[in-house]
């Protein structure tokens, strides 16, 4: 939900190379049920921590949600997620 401005300055500041996608009025947030109202600094609605598992066809295979950002799926969970496919 940050603006395009406020994710570049992130990715600048962590170093990062890779490109960060903005969602600034929340419709992909929303589409996928990941909107946390009110969570962010001063209350700004922020996306809740998910992970998804996306096939080929976009399919979304696996999901993990959680309430707590500093709470993610372990690189275990991911593989088994991955492995629980074929």
């Amino acid at each position: 939900m940050d603006t395009p401005e406020e994710s570049a300055n992130l990715c600048e500041k962590a170093g990062y190379s890779y490109t960060f996608l903005s969602d600034v009025g929340a419709q992909v947030i929303r589409r996928y049920n990941i909107l946390h109202p009110g969570a962010g600094e001063n209350g700004k609605d922020i996306a809740r921590p998910a992970e998804f598992l996306v096939d080929s066809s976009g399919i979304v295979r696996w999901v993990n949600l959680t309430e707590d950002f500093r709470v993610r799926a372990t690189p275990q969970q991911m593989l088994d997620a991955i492995k629980n496919l074929h």
